[in-house]
């Protein structure tokens, strides 16, 4: 781990799409921003002026049962915010204010990718300001039934370790390690897309949910194949998701963590828990620079370990609620 200096983007750049959750067109803008300001979400009002704005923080998460929910008092602000989070992390972007127009951030093909793209257009700015790390000090766990989270020190870096387990035949259990950076974010997690079951759209639509759901932006699994033409874009696509989502989700740490999160059946809920249980805990982390390091819990580097799949499980709906 490096100690390094805060980024921000050079310039701005924008991208346009339907939620896929709400259907409704939306434009969101990345905009470079001063040190120690983190991410910031803005939501536009009428003519294009500044209605309300939100820091990304765990404090803010208002819903998490199909997608991570940013708000405050005055309700929603954005829904599905993890995907642009984990673009910012994956490629070590520390301050940023994104302006949204509409209620949910655009779905896009259901990747980060259209994000990573957006954010090497702007460009990449280093600021004078030393970049400033949430330090894992010691172990969190949370449980919940047959699934868990949790983070433990790691004071090299940033790792995942996600393991899924679905009674799907093209899913069974499937695990994904990385260690965040921008190579390996952008090469092998960045183009991993949400997915769902076909068996599970008639109940979501009712529901109000996956109203901008297609074959653009999800992958689509009847009982025995995937329908999308061009297929899968890696075998463990459905493991590498839900690695992507969780590093948005721990976005919301408010600076970026030097420690490892393993998680078991997780999502979204689940990575929410674990990560306000970490913040409740003064204890149990530290704001550091990189000189700051504590080394009694300084780690050999973990190496990065490629995903696997094998079949077996539980079923848990992709597109249904997070475990609880």
């Amino acid at each position: 781990m490096k100690a390094g200096k805060q980024t921000t983007l050079r310039d701005h750049a924008a991208v346009s799409g339907i939620g896929i959750h709400s259907g409704l067109p939306a434009t969101l803008t990345l905009f470079p921003a001063e040190a120690d300001t983190g991410i910031v979400f803005v939501r536009s009002g009428p003519d294009g002026q500044p209605d309300r704005e939100i820091r990304a923080d765990v404090r803010a998460v208002t819903a998490t049962e199909f997608a991570t929910v940013l708000g405050d008092d005055a309700g929603p602000l954005c829904s599905t915010a993890e995907h642009v989070l984990a673009a910012l992390t994956g490629l070590g972007v520390d301050n940023a204010v994104i302006e949204i127009d509409g209620p949910e951030v655009p779905i896009m093909d259901g990747s980060a990718a259209p994000f990573v793209d957006a954010i090497d257009r702007a460009g990449l700015a280093t600021l004078a300001a030393p970049r400033r790390y949430i330090q894992v000090l010691k172990p969190v766990r949370v449980v919940k039934g047959d699934a868990y989270g949790e983070l433990r020190p790691n004071a090299e870096g940033f790792r995942v370790e996600v393991e899924i387990d679905f009674d799907h035949p093209l899913i069974g259990r499937q695990g994904y390690t990385l260690d965040v950076e921008p190579q390996g974010f952008r090469h092998e997690l960045a183009r991993a897309r949400t997915f769902g079951f076909m068996r599970d759209v008639a109940k979501l639509w009712n529901a109000g949910f996956a109203l901008g759901a297609s074959f653009d932006n999800t992958l689509v699994i009847t009982e025995n194949r995937v329908l999308n033409p061009e297929g899968l874009r890696f075998s463990d696509e459905f493991a590498r998701h839900k690695a992507l989502d969780a590093i948005g989700d721990l976005t919301l740490a408010g600076a970026p963590l030097l420690g490892t999160y393993r998680s078991l059946r997780g999502g979204h809920k689940l990575n929410h828990a674990v990560l306000s249980a970490l913040m409740s805990d003064p204890s149990a982390w530290a704001l550091v620079d990189g000189r700051q390091v504590r080394p009694e819990v300084r780690q050999a580097a973990p190496r990065r370990v490629r995903g696997h799949a094998e079949a077996a499980g539980v079923v848990v709906p992709a597109y249904g609620p997070d475990v609880s």
